[in-house]
């Protein structure tokens, strides 16, 4: 792993707007805790550390992310600017990242615009699914087996996502994104996508001034004016939707192959990281006898592995770098600096996949018959089926489940973002329960 904590990274010069961010009652209340213990003439407010923001991809269940940035909003003055110098995402997370850029002034409009929009979704917003547009997709693929690719090419994708290409590109304007950052409301904006033909995981990014490009092994991070294709890019999840051209290389989904998703986040200059996941790891293994897996189940397990398997890997070994730098201090080998990144890690409470089964209904008819023809629908398909409800009742059920896990920690994600410590970052948890997940198989 890069990481990084320390791989030199963007200047750490201090925009005037980050002061903004103490103001108000409930931070400056941590702030004054803090320094209550200091003589008068020794009390002064040392800079807050760059907090990164980390939103890793999910597909629906990106609706999570919504309500978590909905708390912190609630919890931060209604005027603040964006509090995260530096976001970044992969996949639906870029979707997000790229709606808290937009409008990096006001937090609070940011996230409001986005909540409406995921408040809102249905299918349909995403990708075809009515019965027409599903039967000539059928038909295309059916022909083009039988014919060996004589009659019709292969099919580039399952989905045709047109209809989320246009709901991006009405609402988000990529110019405003330069101009948040030249205004210093934002450090930088990164989203990641792979190439298929050069097999890397490439963060895009636009930023401030200073921060030089990165290449390391299977990944590599490059300015851009960003745009709407990189966004297509970084949401073209294999097999479901079609690659994206950029220059000269198709990409597709940033998961693919992002084996250290934290690694642009502190490249870019973040200091420390807010982590938004998508998956809970609390679910104990099934006592069940067990059943061989279908096509559905299978797919699904593949969604789960691209979109959070990089995260939990990034997560333990930066866990483990922190310990080493704790223990002899900062490294600095001249190439590589090795420091402490602080991180704070948001989980659902709740098996996301379990919630999904009970919103299947509100699917369109046409998608439901394709999950039962795969198997997604018998038990233990939850999984593919949370990836693609995009509808709003289970949305909002999770964006309701996304606010009231962070309001549960609201001093400490305050304290967090304000650059003060907390008792418990929920990285070590985390880590703790996927450790007690892996003893429990192995004793079964």
């Amino acid at each position: 792993m890069l990481l990084a904590q320390g791989e030199k990274s963007c200047g750490a010069e201090l925009s005037g707007r980050q002061v903004q961010l103490i103001e108000g009652r409930r931070i400056s209340h941590l702030v004054h805790e803090h320094e209550s213990g200091m003589s008068g003439e020794s009390r002064t407010t040392a800079p807050s550390p760059k907090v990164g923001l980390v939103l890793p991809g999910g597909g629906a269940r990106a609706a999570y992310q919504v309500g978590a940035l909905r708390a912190i909003a609630d919890l931060l003055p209604a005027r603040s600017p964006n509090p995260f110098r530096i976001v970044t995402g992969t996949s639906a997370g870029a979707v997000n990242a790229t709606a808290l850029a937009v409008h990096a002034d006001r937090f609070r409009v940011a996230v409001g615009n986005l909540e409406r929009v995921w408040r809102n979704f249905r299918v349909e917003q995403v990708f075809r699914a009515d019965t027409l547009s599903m039967l000539r997709a059928g038909l295309h693929w059916l022909l083009a087996m039988i014919s060996g690719g004589w009659l019709l090419p292969p099919p580039r994708s399952l989905f045709d996502n047109t209809p989320l290409r246009r709901l991006l590109e009405h609402h988000f304007d990529f110019s405003i994104v330069r101009r948040s950052i030249e205004a210093g409301y934002l450090d930088a904006l990164a989203m990641s996508a792979t190439g298929y033909v050069s097999a890397r995981s490439v963060s895009f990014y636009a930023a401030k001034g200073g921060c030089e490009p990165w290449s390391r092994m299977r990944r590599a991070g490059e300015p851009a004016e960003l745009s709407l294709e990189h966004l297509m890019a970084s949401v073209a999840v294999p097999f479901l939707f079609p690659p994206v051209l950029l220059g000269d290389e198709y990409y597709g989904d940033g998961a693919m192959r992002e084996a250290s998703p934290f690694s642009s986040a502190i490249h870019l200059g973040a200091e420390r990281l807010l982590v938004v996941g998508t998956r809970n790891e609390a679910k104990a293994p099934t006592s069940s006898p067990p059943q061989c897996p279908t096509f559905g189940q299978i797919f699904g397990y593949m969604l789960d592995a691209l979109f959070s398997d990089g995260l939990y890997s990034d997560l333990e070994r930066l866990t483990q770098l922190n310990e080493l730098v704790d223990h002899v201090g900062p490294i600095d080998t001249g190439r590589m600096r090795l420091r402490r990144i602080d991180m704070f890690v948001l989980l659902p409470s709740q098996d996301l996949s379990e919630i999904a089964r009970h919103h299947v209904d509100s699917l369109p008819r046409t998608l439901r018959v394709l999950l039962r023809t795969m198997g997604a629908l018998n038990t233990g398909g939850g999984q593919l089926i949370s990836y693609l409800l995009f509808e709003q009742s289970f949305t909002r059920e999770l964006i309701a489940l996304g606010y009231q896990d962070t309001m549960n920690r609201a001093d400490e994600v305050l304290a967090f973002i304000n650059g003060g410590a907390v008792e418990s970052s929920g990285a070590t948890a985390v880590l703790h329960r996927l450790g007690s997940r892996q003893e429990k198989r192995a004793e079964a």
